[in-house]
């Protein structure tokens, strides 16, 4: 989900296994409707995560409104869900991030030629190369999927 116009404000502090915690809230809109997403942050070494779960509203004021009927162990609730639904497959992320990249790029190169900005000749091996790379790209797939990092 893409928001637009972001904001975030202050919720307070939590204190989970000897570590304090900020929380905020970010909030933005999505086309459709506000969403707010809770951001915990460790104030030692400044390490963010977000909650998975979000807040919808009609306004900004009302996904607050959400927010700040939380208790402190709702907070702490939602920020042990948090860290649950950390990310656990980096590696298959960070090449399913090169994929995407690679789509936009192609797509982007055949935006270019339909709009006469770039000859369709000329971009034909750029094409062609983008296409090779992800092609590669998805053969390593298999290498990656179900595979956890360790923390």
């Amino acid at each position: 989900m893409r928001l637009h116009e972001g904001q975030s404000a202050q919720l307070g502090s939590i204190e989970f296994e000897g570590r304090t915690l900020q929380v905020s809230l970010r909030t933005g809109f999505d086309g459709v409707e506000f969403v707010g997403r809770l951001w915990f942050t460790d104030v030692l070494d400044g390490d963010g995560m977000p909650d998975r779960g979000v807040l919808p509203g009609r306004s900004r004021d009302e996904v607050l409104q959400l927010a700040r009927r939380y208790s402190t162990q709702d907070l702490v609730l939602r920020y042990r869900r948090a860290l649950y639904d950390k990310r656990r497959f980096v590696g298959l992320r960070r090449l399913t991030d090169d994929i995407l990249a690679k789509i936009r790029y192609l797509n982007q190169l055949a935006i270019s030629v339909r709009s006469g900005l770039l000859d369709g000749e000329g971009a034909a091996q750029e094409i062609e190369l983008t296409e090779r790379q992800l092609h590669e790209l998805v053969a390593q797939l298999r290498d990656f999927a179900g595979v956890q990092d360790s923390d």
